[in-house]
């Protein structure tokens, strides 16, 4: 169940990471609103996780799972760079986390 609550917990970090940028520099009180609740259940979520995960694996997982979405939505969304170095930079930040999930106790 920590595993699971950890990828929820990057999946709403990646939301109010892009709630941010939609936000408008929190101009925009709905978005705003959403975005913080956004980044309240990503650290319900990471502290329920952290109960029994190591911290160290379960941020760097966090902000991994966060990054990678992150980036990959800007790509999407807001026609970011696509280029070849941030692509194997990203998929090293991928590789990193299945070491850190394999090699975890």
């Amino acid at each position: 169940m920590a595993w699971l609550n950890l990828f929820i917990a990057g999946l709403f970090e990646i939301a109010w990471a892009i709630g941010m940028k939609y936000s408008e520099g929190f101009t925009k009180p709905l978005i705003s609103v959403l975005t913080v609740a956004g980044m309240i259940l990503s650290f319900y979520f990471l502290s329920n996780a952290l109960k029994e995960i190591p911290l160290g694996t379960g941020y760097a997982i966090w902000t991994g799972i966060g990054a990678i979405g992150t980036a990959t939505l800007g790509m999407i969304l807001f026609n970011e760079s696509r280029d070849v170095v941030r692509l194997v930079c990203i998929g090293l930040i991928v590789s990193g986390i299945v070491g850190l999930k394999v090699f975890s106790k």
